[in-house]
């Protein structure tokens, strides 16, 4: 095996395939995109070079809401890493010190994950619909009448509507993910602990949580990035609207290649997204410094 490792020859054998593969799928078409928004082109005739025109109308001549929609995209960012990864890191806390019914309750909690963003996204439309939603029933029942709403329609609730049911539908996959790192802690660790007198509170936030300090970052990553890139359960409640009160980058990429044919300007949105996730991802790695090893 050292010696197939030492092949300058076999390792260019094994990592070739996966590199073509990703040049492919990856890399190509973000050069491809790159290319893309440098010209004024509809999709159809033939593309005029622009520069970066494109790029200025994004942030200078904004006037389809794209400030707006990176604003909402940062907000729900925010909301990513400070509401849902606290919770995912509670449950995942609770459940690996090995609760009853430790494996019902982690089945339970990864479900909204592996269902259908279509299913979530028209199970949440019933949940705000104004004249039969469970919401606006409850509310009605516990005498808050005056605090029903057309939440998707609403220009001032619409956008915290439609993030609930993105920051619900991830919470069980950070968990999972923290979970297993939490129960891949030596349990030697936990024991000379308790020896030495130190409570739950005590092991979980100077033992548990320092130790899981590399999936915590990954979890931050995947929160922030699937925010700055969120579209499906977004477009299925809202497609952006009202007046792009919920709209994210995505979205407005998206309205803005396949309903304007604005191809150009479109794929500078696309670019955009990519630098600002690849930035975010090199920030999250800076402040989480070097990894603990256990």
């Amino acid at each position: 095996m050292e010696k197939i490792l030492s092949d300058k020859k076999a390792i260019f054998l094994f990592v070739f395939p996966a590199f073509l593969v990703f040049l492919v799928i990856v890399l190509l078409p973000i050069f491809f995109s790159f290319y893309y928004s440098l010209l004024k082109w509809d999709g159809f005739s033939k593309g005029v070079f622009i520069g970066l025109q494109n790029y200025k109308n994004l942030f200078i001549n904004n006037t389809d809401g794209f400030i707006i929609s990176v604003k909402n995209s940062f907000i729900l960012a925010i909301l990513s890493v400070f509401i849902q990864l606290p919770i995912s890191l509670l449950l995942a806390l609770i459940l690996s010190r090995g609760i009853k019914g430790e494996k019902f309750y982690r089945t339970v909690y990864f479900i909204p994950v592996i269902l259908s963003t279509v299913v979530i996204g028209q199970l949440w439309m019933k949940i705000y619909n104004p004249n039969y939603g469970l919401l606006n029933f409850i509310l009605t029942k516990i005498g808050l009448q005056s605090l029903t709403n057309q939440w998707l329609g609403n220009t001032k609730t619409a956008l915290m509507a439609v993030f609930v049911p993105i920051l619900w539908q991830y919470i069980g996959y950070h968990m999972l993910l923290m979970y297993a790192s939490a129960k891949s802690i030596p349990t030697d660790i936990y024991e000379a602990a308790k020896i030495d007198g130190a409570t739950e509170s005590q092991i979980a936030f100077r033992i548990t949580i320092p130790l899981m300090k590399p999936i915590l970052k990954v979890c931050v990553i995947f929160a922030v990035i699937g925010s700055f890139k969120a579209f499906d359960l977004i477009y299925v409640l809202t497609n952006g609207g009202p007046l792009h009160a919920s709209e994210v980058p995505s979205t407005l990429m998206y309205t803005t290649i396949f309903t304007k044919y604005q191809y150009g300007y479109g794929s500078a949105m696309a670019i955009f997204i990519i630098l600002e996730s690849l930035i975010g991802t090199l920030i999250i790695q800076k402040l989480f410094g070097k990894d603990v090893a256990y």
